[in-house]
């Protein structure tokens, strides 16, 4: 699995990213190009510790081992996945904004790099450094992948 930790995956994000505008039409769901650069943010808060988000409902937590390694594996995850309601974004965002400040994002992400002691997640608990890149890169390349990048 790619890790946002290595120039490679890093570089290759960053540039299908900035191949990305305004108009880029989705592939499947319902977010605009604009909503889907600040929902991906909203992952990279999380392990940059720039919000805290709340703990899931007991049902989920008790479904958590079940697919917690399909967040970090080399299956890609399905089309139409359901979005946490903290994560989802349903006004309109102005896409050149929301992508100058995800690009930063993963910056700062890549920057801290695998030296760096990543926290534990409030809803799935600990995961390695090669697993926060990997999970980075996945929800990244989901999304990528929905808008036909």
């Amino acid at each position: 699995m790619k890790s946002l930790f290595t120039t490679e995956a890093y570089s290759e994000i960053k540039n299908r990213l900035n191949s990305m505008s305004e108009t880029s039409q989705r592939q499947w769901g319902k977010m605009t190009a604009g909503q889907m650069a600040h929902h991906c943010q909203k992952a990279f808060l999380v392990p940059l510790e720039k919000t805290t988000p709340k703990k899931p409902p007991l049902f989920m937590r008790l479904m958590i081992p079940f697919f917690k390694k399909s967040l970090y594996n080399d299956k890609p995850w399905k089309k139409g996945m359901p979005t946490p309601k903290e994560f989802q974004v349903r006004d309109d965002r102005d896409f050149e904004k929301e992508r100058e400040r995800l690009l930063s994002l993963i910056d700062e992400f890549h920057q801290k790099g695998e030296a760096h002691n990543w926290p534990k997640h409030p809803a799935f608990g600990e995961f390695t450094t090669q697993q926060w890149g990997q999970m980075e890169y996945k929800h990244l390349d989901h999304h990528l992948r929905q808008f036909g990048v």
